[in-house]
């Protein structure tokens, strides 16, 4: 018999786990059946399955389900914007206090890439309203994008425009207790040689690469080269797509998390629109403890 090849026994792997988390999931139990042995916490993006969810729903979803905590974004139904006032903001601040899930941050559309020197300064002072929201409600961060390059405009010059801008944020955001979270994202800027090419430029310490588990990821020479070209600056938050998916080598970026003793949240942005959220949610919470625990 011919040997497993690496991505033949990741695929394999990868499958039992989600037939074992599947079949614990049945259970419906929101209790932690396969405890983690990192220091690696599992939570939500409101995108997409939290976006027609006002704020408790958000908040009892994931403590049903076991989830610890949530990322919200912003234009959803859960309405946590600049706009809201200042007894507003402290009421999102009890509804988190009061229960067992954590306000992770803030998942903003802010972008820098712009060829506009205006529409530059305005996503620069957008996030600064958000880095205040999160501050007032007990967040830790705003995670912002690059979106893509501009046609007609060098490369170069759009890595640096992106990277000034992030150290600016950056130095504003550590002021409140706030970490800038990049992810990576957009057409072009989401291949991790341009994200390092970023944060080349974007060297302030509160500037943090947020993980998007993206197919550009296993450009390339890899997955995990591509991995440790922005491991040195990882933040608190990391974005993974649904882990019962089989178009991603989970097992093998949970491995190297463990690799760098990632010890932040990894996040589910899932796609699709499952009718019992819970149920769904229970589900990738128990495929998380199975792969962060598998050797």
């Amino acid at each position: 018999m011919a040997p497993f090849s690496r991505r033949q026994f990741l695929e394999t792997t990868t499958g039992s786990l989600i037939t074992a988390a599947c079949a614990s999931a049945a259970v419906g139990s929101a209790q932690s059946v396969f405890p983690s042995p990192t220091g690696m916490k599992f939570g939500l993006v409101t995108y997409l399955w939290g976006q027609d969810m006002d704020l408790p729903t958000v908040i009892a979803s994931c403590e049903k389900s076991g989830l610890s905590g949530v990322e919200l974004r912003t234009e959803h139904k859960h309405g946590v914007e600049p706009s809201l006032t200042k007894e507003q903001r402290q009421e999102v601040r009890r509804r988190f206090d009061d229960s067992s899930v954590q306000l992770v941050g803030y998942g903003s559309n802010a972008q820098f890439h712009e060829a506009d020197p205006e529409k530059v300064k305005a996503n620069i002072e957008l996030t600064k309203k958000y880095v205040q929201l999160m501050h007032d409600c007990g967040g830790s961060g705003v995670k912002v994008k690059p979106n893509s390059f501009v046609q007609g405009v060098p490369r170069e010059k759009t890595i640096e425009q992106i990277g000034r801008a992030l150290n600016e944020v950056g130095a504003y955001g550590a002021e409140y207790g706030q970490q800038i979270r990049v992810e990576v994202h957009g057409a072009g800027t989401s291949e991790l040689p341009v994200m390092k090419a970023i944060f080349d430029i974007a060297d302030h310490p509160n500037v943090a690469v947020c993980w998007n588990s993206n197919a550009e990821d296993l450009k390339g020479e890899g997955l995990e080269h591509n991995f440790q070209l922005v491991s040195g600056r990882f933040g608190k938050t990391a974005h993974v797509r649904e882990l019962t998916g089989t178009d991603y080598p989970w097992l093998q970026l949970f491995q190297l998390f463990r690799k760098v003793n990632y010890d932040g949240w990894i996040l589910l942005e899932a796609r699709g629109n499952p009718e019992d959220k819970v149920a769904a949610l229970t589900e990738q919470r128990l495929l998380f403890e199975k792969l962060t625990a598998a050797q």
